[in-house]
Parts: structure tokens; sequence; C-alpha cells
């Protein structure tokens, strides 16, 4: 032990009291307890009430006793219990024990399945039992089948967690409709599924995105997907290497075990959501004097017919429409003057809207519109003085894309209000040739949907530039705004600044298109497969990845499924590698499309259902004591001082 020497003095006691505290410090290391290692396993059955795989049991509560305190997280969802319960069961924790009462009745001869997924955890340090599940049997045997595979999004191969799987012993199309699952399991954060202590027997297998909880088909919203064949579970003795660890580093010995393989243990099913949804109006809004707006939850097949109520327009035609937001709002700009000029409008819509039974049904709604008029000094506009004139409001169009653009993109004016004589004459289009500027021919044409929206075309070559000229005063919109002296350039990329790509398809016959993805899995360009491989020019230096479409009926879409004239939906392939392009590059790669399991395709990079790790991560306890040891200086900060002997 470290000694202190100082004088007898008058200040003696003031040099002990220094002394006390520094050989507090150097000879006592004052850390927090760390209580020793922490739990890192998961609770562990001990026993139950009945037994596990007990027989002829008639009892609706259940007791399963664990070596710890236990906690379920939110078993309403989690825990599944097959055969489907109608009432909810009653699944909680009570202390080292869960506990589950059964509302239903017991059927006869049934084998009853509580799968508790991964919602069982102890109560401190939350390590997860992972797959824990209980079967009891109201009949002589345990039914031991088991049925297993994967269910993924058929639009872009995502894994799909938390999807009811089930299966039916009803084999007519009606059962999935119109009956509860027989058996039915749920997928994990994988979008794997394990559907257990299934009888022999055949089968039709499902999924559903279940909405209402009922088990069965019956909201055209929900999400599904099903199996073209009949399921016959079966089992197969086979053998498999089992690895005996000395610690985490050495292999002591590797042994041959038999165990019972349970098939089918890889269908694949694909979710799909069928082509409908409900029909109706949103709310109506009117936002300037001259625009009104009808919205709708879903895109409209048919404009709807509006009639004004209240007087009558001095133009037969009195408004131009313009699609927006994939043809789910509609924007109605009044060409009648006498129209956008009243504060109110009374309109009279006809549409087609949903009924119960979710067929389109014609109906006509009356709609108010008030348009309040802001004085001046709200709209922000200052007040102008006696005799000085008006500030112009000029209709202005915009170029897009403009500056430095790719030969892919479409040259487009775009204006803010309609400009109904709007013609190919208005423009001059030159293109640069040495230091002169060259008027050229070009084709012109008003967008099919938008109708403020007209494209500039034509074949465009690397490195041109060129320049749009509108004289001042030629265009003019529906409200009597022109158009200022307007003059933009812009210029193609060089040949140099792009890569170029083409694909070898193999695996794949008949109709089919190839789409490249960004980081997000958005689609950025698209190319048919032709005589065999499908051809990308003009690429950006980027990272691509790909899917291909097989397109059965050739539209040039993905096209979903419907369950009443058993479509599957058209099925999509991901190339499980990235198409990294380069500027001045020629890239030519062969893609087989059923070299990887369906199931193992789309890159992680992009997948967007990553699983989360379900156990605990593994704590350091002896470096949170270390931690905790250096960073307790006690005595309000003073610990500095038992770092060493304070040299008197």
């Amino acid at each position: 032990m470290k000694r202190c020497r100082y004088e007898h003095s008058g200040t003696g006691w003031w040099f002990a009291g220094i002394c006390a505290l520094a050989l507090l410090g150097s000879c006592a290391n004052m850390a927090t307890p760390n209580g020793g290692p922490y739990d890192e396993t998961p609770p562990k059955f001990l026993r139950s009430t009945p037994v596990r795989h007990a027989t002829r049991y008639e009892g609706r509560k259940i007791e399963i006793f664990f070596d710890e305190l236990i906690q379920i997280e939110r078993p309403s969802e989690n825990v599944i219990i097959t055969p489907p319960q109608t009432n909810l069961p009653v699944v909680r924790a009570v202390g080292k024990k869960v506990r589950v009462e059964l509302k239903d009745t017991l059927k006869p001869d049934v084998t009853y399945t509580i799968d508790f997924t991964n919602s069982i955890a102890d109560n401190n340090e939350k390590n997860v039992l992972e797959n824990f599940t209980f079967a009891f049997s109201t009949g002589d045997v345990i039914d031991s089948l088991e049925v297993a595979g994967i269910v993924l999004n058929a639009e872009n191969l995502e894994p799909m967690p938390d999807i009811l799987v089930g299966l039916h012993r009803n084999l007519a199309d009606s059962a999935f409709t119109t009956e509860p699952f027989f058996r039915t399991s749920k997928t994990n954060e994988r979008g794997r599924f394990v559907i257990r202590n299934v009888a022999e027997g055949s089968y039709r297998l499902y999924a559903l995105n279940d909405a209402n909880r009922d088990y069965r088909f019956d909201q055209p919203g929900e999400e599904i997907a099903f199996h073209d064949s009949v399921i016959v579970p079966r089992f197969e003795f086979a053998t498999r290497q089992d690895t005996v660890w000395k610690d985490s580093l050495t292999v002591d010995t590797v042994r041959t075990v038999g165990y019972t393989h349970f098939l089918p243990d890889d269908v694949t099913l694909r979710l799909f959501r069928e082509t409908f949804q409900r029909q109706y109006m949103l709310r109506p809004e009117r936002t300037q004097p001259h625009l009104f707006a009808l919205k709708f939850n879903a895109p409209v097949d048919t404009l709807p017919e509006v009639t004004l109520l209240n007087g009558d327009p001095v133009e037969e035609n009195w408004y131009l429409t313009q699609l927006l937001d994939g043809n789910t709002a509609i924007n109605y700009w009044i060409a009648d003057s006498t129209v956008w000029q009243r504060d109110t409008l009374l309109l009279q819509v006809a549409y087609l809207k949903s009924d119960s039974l979710n067929i389109p049904r014609p109906q006509t709604d009356t709609v108010r519109l008030t348009m309040r008029r802001q004085p001046a000094a709200a709209t922000g506009r200052r007040r102008s003085k006696k005799n000085e004139p008006e500030p112009v409001e000029y209709l202005l169009p915009q170029l897009r894309p403009g500056g430095s653009a790719d030969l892919a993109d479409t040259m487009a004016l775009v204006f803010t209000e309609p400009a109904p004589d709007f013609a190919k004459e208005h423009l001059l289009l030159e293109l640069q040739q040495d230091t002169l500027w060259t008027p050229v021919d070009f084709t012109f044409r008003q967008d099919s949907a938008d109708i403020l929206k007209y494209c500039i075309e034509r074949t465009w070559q690397y490195e041109e530039n060129y320049r749009l000229t509108i004289d001042s005063a030629r265009i003019f919109s529906l409200y009597g705004k022109w158009n200022n002296l307007f003059q933009s350039t812009f210029r193609f990329k060089s040949k140099d600044e792009y890569g170029h790509l083409y694909i070898h398809i193999e695996g794949v016959t008949g109709a089919a298109f190839v789409e490249l993805l960004n980081g997000n899995d958005a689609p950025v360009r698209k190319a048919p497969v032709e005589r065999g491989g499908a051809l990308f020019m003009n690429l950006r230096p980027e990272k691509y990845y790909a899917r291909i479409v097989l397109d059965t009926n050739g539209n040039g879409v993905w096209d979903t499924g419907n369950y009443a004239e058993g479509t599957q939906p058209e099925e999509v392939f991901y190339s499980s590698r990235l198409y990294e392009m380069r500027a001045n590059f020629e890239v030519e790669e062969t893609w087989n499309v059923l070299s990887v399991p369906v199931t193992s395709q789309k890159p992680a990079e992009i997948t967007k259902n990553k699983p989360k790790d379900v156990t605990k991560q593994k704590r350091n306890y002896k470096e949170e004591g270390r931690s905790q040891s250096g960073s307790s200086g006690g005595f309000g900060g003073m610990g500095g001082l038992g770092g060493g002997s304070l040299g008197f």
C-alpha cells in the first residue's frame, strides 16, 4: 500500500486529507458492479398442461411453463392457431408460463397447432425463442406432415412477411372465397412459411393478406396467391452433415445424421392484388377562378360529364380537360369567361361509382364550388400608383428538359395555362453549324393526356446544339395572357458520355421485355426482347439492375392475376448481378433467366424487405465493466487524483 509523508505542522491535517483521497483513488478501482455475465439464451421449455403432442385432449386451456419470466409480443397478431378460431382465443404471459384459452368448441379427431412464431422472449434481455410451436390432438394421433415454402411479391419478388398461408381440404375453387382455411401459418420476415401438423391427403394451397381476419378471400382489395397444382404432403428419410464444434473456431467432428425430410418444402407463391379498386369521387376543388379539379381514389376510364346548373354557358364547349396523376385527377379549365367570373358554380357531375357489390354504377352528384375573391393587400400585390399601368403577367413557356439533354429524352414545351391556338408555325428551331444557326424541320404535337404540354420531335444526334425561339405576342392563353420573347438553347451529349448495354437472354421463349432498374428498384429504361436479346443504347454512367417480364399478352406492361379466371400474374425474374455502366463503354452480357432459383434472384442491395436480427445481439459485459470503471471519477470529479502519487 502506498504511504504519504508530510511534515507535522499546522497544515498537516490538510495534507492528510489529500493523501486519503489519493489512497482511495489508487488502491480501489471504483467501478460499477456489472452483475456478472448477461443472459444471452432464450427461455427454455420445461413442461406443459396438457403435455406436448397429447392425444384425446378435450380441454380448452393450455399452460406452457418456461425456466424464466417471459413476455409475448402482440399475441393477437403473432400467435397463429390452426385450425383457425372463429372466436379470438386469449393468449397471455403469466410469470414463467403462457396461458392459452380457446373459445371455440374443439373439433373431434383434429390436431391443433399453436404457432408462437417469434413472439416469446425472456422478460429482461428480450432473448427471442424462435419458431416455438405447441401441438395436441383431440383424436388418437398427432398429424405430423409439413408444407413449406416462400411468398414473394409477384411484381418485384420482394419477400412478403406476415402473410397468412393456408391449406384447404375442399379442392373446389370456391373454398378460398367461402370457407376459412383448414390449416394455416404465417410468413416470417424472410417471407418463408411452414404449415405444421398436416394430415395425409390432398390440399389446395393459398396465401392471403387477410384484411378482415376471417381466413378467406372475400375482399377485392386483399392480396392473394394460389398454387396451380394440388398439394400432397409426404416425407422421406434422408441424411445430412452435422458439425460438432469444440469452440467457436474449432471443429470437433462432422457426423452424418438421419432426419425426416418433409415435402414439399420449396413451394413458391406469388402474391398479387387483382385489378380492382372501389371507384368514388373525392372532394372537388376550385383553386383558381378559371380552374376546378375533380379527384378520384382510382384511375377513371371515362371522363365525368359536367353540367352547369346555375346558368347557361355562352360557349357550347365551355371547359377543357387535363388528366393528371395517373388519371386519378382531372383539371377543368373553364373557357367561358361568363362562367369562370362567377363566385359560385353549381355543377352536376355524372360519373361511375362502385356500389355495395363493387360494381361500377352511374352516379350523379351536385357540387357547389365557391371562389372567394381576396383583396389586393391579401394577395401580396403592391397597389399601383395613380396612372401607373398594371404590370403585365406573361404566359411563360418552359422547355423540358433544358440545357444538357439525353437522346432518349422527349423535348417538350409546357405552359401554365391552356394555349389552344399554339401551332408549329409559332416556333423556330435552329441547329448550330459552326458559328451559324440554321433553321431545321421538326415534328410538333400536343400531348394526348396533358393539354399544357407540346412535344418537339426530331432525329437528334450526338453533340448537336439547338436554339428554340418564340417571338413575343405569338402565343395567347385561354385567358388572354401572351408570351414575351422566349429563347432557349439545349445540347445533346456526346457519344463518349454514354455507355451501351446488350443482354443476351437465355431460357425465355415468347414475348418479354427487360427493365433496367436504379438503386431504388425503380425502372429507368425498358427494351423488348428481340432476336434473343435486349439492347439499351445511350445509358448514363451509373449502376443498374435488371428484371424481365414474360409479357404473355404482348401489351408491354406487367399484368396482375385474376383468381376467378384462374389467371396467374405475369412472371417476373431478376438478374442477380449488377450492371455498372461506364462512359464510352459497350457491354455485352449473357443472362440465363432460370439459372438461379427465383427465390434467390433479387439482389440484396435493392431488396426492401430485409429481415431484422431476431436474436438479441450479444453484449460485451467485460468491456462495459471497463467503460464504467474508466468513467467513474467519484468525489465530484476528483477521481484523477488516484492515478498515481501526488509527488510530495
